[in-house]
Parts: C-alpha cells; sequence; structure tokens
C-alpha cells in the first residue's frame, strides 16, 4: 500500500502547493472586490507561506513525537475548515486570518508526509518518490496559476478556496484508511517559544520587504524591521541551544548536504512564487488578458516544471547533485533574461517556460540532497526544515517580486503604469539564478546522489 499512500499524500501536498499560486491568479480579481492595496495583496501569498513555514519545523517535530499518521490527518482537517472560512471572507480581516489558519495546517501537514514518503522508502524507490513529490511541488505551483484562472474567470476567486474542501475531505477519509501507523520517532515536548521566535523573526523580514516597495530601504522602519529580524533569528539560535527540547536540532545544519538542499529549495521556490506573482499582474494589467487566458498561458510553464521533475529523480543519480543543481540554475537564469531583453507575452511566456524546467530540476536536487544523510529517526525533522525553507522562499519571493516592480503595479487603478518595474524584476530573477549557480558549485557536495 506504499505507492497508494504515496499518491495520496502527494493529493494532499499538491492542494498546499496550489493554494499558494492558485491565489496569485485571483490577485487583482480579489483586490478589486474587496478593496485591497498592493501591501494587502502580497500578504494574502506572503501570510499564507509565512505561517506555513514558521510552523514546519513545529510540525515536523509533531510528527516524530506524536507519529506522523495523527499529524497529518489533524492538519489537514484544519487546512481544510481554514479554507472554507477564507472562501466566504467579505474582507480583508477575516480573509487574512483564514490564509494563516490554512498555513498552520499546511505546516503540520507537509512535514509529516514528507516524513511518512522518507521512512517507508529507500534507496532506489526513495530517489523516484521523492521524485514524484517533487514533481507535484514544482509542477503544483505552475499548475496553480492554470486552475486559479480557470476559477476565477468561471465560479470567481472565493471557489480558488471553496475547491479545496471537497478534496481536503475525501482524502482526509481515504488517508485514515490506507495510511499505516509508524511509530513515534522522538520522545519530548513541542518548542512553542522557538516557534515564536523564528515566526516574529521571518514576519520582521517579510514586512520590511513589502514596505521596502513603497518607502526603500534606507528608510528608518525597514533599517529597523530588518535589524529586528536578525536580532530575532540570534535569539532564536541561543534558546535552541539552551531549550530542553530544541525546535531545531542546529547540528543537522552543521551537515554540509543539509544546508545546501535548503540553500537549492529556498532559491527555487523564491523565484518560482515570485515569477508567477509577476506574471499574473504583467499578464492581466499590463498585457489585458483575462483571468482565463493567463491560466492558459502559464499551462507550459506547469508541464515543464514537472516533466523536468519527473525526469530529474532519474537524472540525479547519474549526473550528481551537484552538476545538475549549476546547470539547472543555468537554464533558469536564461529563461528569466528572456523577459528582460524582449518585451510581450510571447517572450515572457517562453522565457518564464524555460527557467520553469530549470526550475522543477532543483526542487529534486534540494530534496534529495537535504535528506541524503538524515537517520530515520530525525526524518521529521529534516523534511521540516527542508519544507519550512521552501515557505520562506515562497514569503521571500513574493514580498521581493512585489517590491521590485512595485512601479509597475497599481493594484487601486487597475493598471500597469510602468513596464521598467517587470524589468527590473526579471533582471534580478536572473542575477539570483546566476549567482546561485555559482554557490551550488561550492556547495553542494561532489558525491551527493
Amino acid at each position: 500500500m506504499r505507492w497508494p499512500a504515496l499518491g495520496l499524500l502527494g493529493m494532499a501536498q499538491l492542494m498546499l502547493i496550489l493554494d499558494i499560486t492558485v491565489v496569485a491568479i485571483a490577485l487583482p480579481h480579489m483586490g478589486a472586490e474587496l478593496g485591497l492595496d498592493r501591501a494587502a495583496l502580497t500578504w494574502v501569498v506572503s501570510g499564507y507561506a509565512l505561517t506555513f513555514g514558521s510552523l514546519m519545523l513545529l510540525g515536523g517535530r509533531a510528527a516524530d513525537l506524536f507519529g506522523p499518521k495523527r499529524v497529518v490527518l489533524a492538519g489537514l482537517a484544519v487546512f481544510t475548515a481554514a479554507s472554507l472560512a477564507a472562501g466566504l471572507a467579505t474582507g480583508a480581516p477575516l480573509l487574512l486570518t483564514a490564509r494563516i489558519a490554512q498555513g498552520a495546517g499546511a505546516a503540520m501537514l507537509s512535514p509529516a508526509a514528507l516524513s511518512v514518503v522518507v521512512r517507508l522508502f529507500d534507496g532506489d524507490e526513495r530517489n523516484r518518490a521523492l521524485g514524484i513529490w517533487s514533481a507535484l511541488g514544482g509542477g503544483g505551483a505552475a499548475l496553480g496559476v492554470l486552475v486559479g484562472g480557470l476559477i476565477t474567470a468561471g465560479p470567481g476567486w472565493a471557489w480558488v478556496f471553496f475547491v479545496n474542501v471537497p478534496v481536503g475531505v475525501i482524502v482526509f477519509v481515504l488517508l485514515a484508511w490506507i495510511l499505516p501507523h509508524l511509530p513515534r520517532a522522538a520522545a519530548g515536548s513541542l518548542d512553542i517559544p522557538g516557534a515564536a521566535l523564528v515566526a516574529a523573526a521571518t514576519g520582521a523580514l517579510i514586512y520590511a520587504l513589502i514596505r521596502a516597495g513603497d518607502h526603500g530601504w534606507v528608510n528608518a522602519a525597514t533599517i529597523a524591521l530588518v535589524s529586528a529580524a536578525a536580532a530575532a533569528y540570534a535569539a532564536f539560535a541561543a534558546w535552541q541551544r539552551r531549550a530542553a527540547a530544541p525546535l531545531m536540532d542546529l547540528r543537522l545544519l552543521g551537515r554540509r548536504p543539509v544546508v545546501a538542499g535548503i540553500f537549492v529549495i529556498a532559491v527555487a521556490t523564491a523565484l518560482m512564487v515570485g515569477v508567477f506573482f509577476l506574471g499574473s499582474f504583467y499578464l492581466q494589467e499590463g498585457q489585458g488578458h483575462s483571468a482565463l487566458m493567463t491560466g492558459v498561458l502559464f499551462l507550459p510553464v506547469a508541464l515543464l516544471t514537472m516533466a523536468a521533475a519527473t525526469v530529474s529523480g532519474t537524472l540525479i543519480g547519474r549526473m550528481g547533485a551537484r552538476l545538475l543543481a549549476v546547470a539547472a540554475m543555468a537554464v533558469a537564469a536564461a529563461g528569466f533574461l528572456v523577459p528582460v531583453l524582449w518585451s510581450g507575452t510571447t517572450a515572457m511566456v517562453t522565457g518564464v517556460s524555460v527557467a520553469a524546467a530549470g526550475l522543477g530540476a532543483l526542487f529534486v536536487v534540494a530534496s534529495t540532497t537535504a535528506l541524503s544523510g538524515v537517520a530515520p529517526h530525525e526524518a521529521g525533522v529534516a523534511s521540516g526544515i527542508v519544507s519550512t525553507f521552501h515557505e520562506f522562499g515562497a514569503s521571500v519571493g513574493a514580498a521581493a517580486a512585489s517590491t521590485a516592480a512595485a512601479t509597475s503595479i497599481a493594484v487601486q487603478a487597475g493598471i500597469a503604469q510602468a513596464p521598467s518595474g517587470f524589468d527590473n524584476a526579471f533582471l534580478a530573477a536572473t542575477g539570483m539564478a546566476a549567482a546561485s549557480a555559482v554557490v551550488a558549485l561550492w556547495l553542494i557536495p561532489a558525491k551527493t546522489k
């Protein structure tokens, strides 16, 4: 029953990933109907990813303490109920609260599900399973834009949340029946103060990124927020060394494969989510396409992401993680450069599609590299660390893209004021991918497979 279990867990994970990008396509409509400005719309994406990422380590620890099946089912129940509340929202307070609750449910579900996958499979089967898992995660991010376009153009933006309800209920029932009871991998308690420090630090950092789009990086408040984030991260590290049951085993961050994996996952997710955020506004407000057409235009992005991730699950065993990562980042950089050199819908879709092929491969590299040297009893926490940086990358990517393209996103006016903002954002993505290729060449161990 391992492979059917993987399929159901993959479906649950797909919902979580879809919920980042499926919302992106609905943002212009959501903003117009609920009266949300650029900062509020950025928080619709970043708030979910921030909560998801901030509580991910807590979810991974809970999976080790209470057993992954219990945590998977609890997280899925919370996520499904919060999706219903988000669809019913009539204003920013309820919508953002529901998105935070969705993130909390996702933070329980995702690391526990990945922990199950790591513990059910071994050797080459684990690589294939992680390839499928990564294809669902990477491709789901792209597929979400297509689904969001179809739903927004059809029943309306609220249904990007309502659709999770029947799917969540069905998957919950099937998982409760088919998922094996795996033994607890650890004893102890949950580190609530540690989770609070991570959430505060990341929240301050994301707010600084969003605020910089309107007030600049040299603004006193922006500098104060960045400083506060750094102080909170330092406090978290100090607390982990003295806590009786630390949220994160900092010794894992001393392992080169783990550090390399979380670096790759953060970069890949930041680039992907940031570009989807940009693409939604560029195609709808800059090029005048409908939500449905925007979703259709992102179809090749979804297909190439999933195809690249699937192929890379096998390819990584032949090439090695280092070579595959460098090649994938070079492909991504080349793709992001296309919309900078040529303007228009065709150039943007072509460039992002090429970049997506590289990003799809990076998701496999990240998971395989980070988990290559992890013992079974560390699977929950290690999976939580990987998933944490996946969501941190998503929240930072959306905020950074929003800031870089602030001059081109005029939500309240309903138009894109200046294309130069989009050019700056795509150029920044190009530079980030190119620089990351150099870092990956140095950071990823040569023998990681």
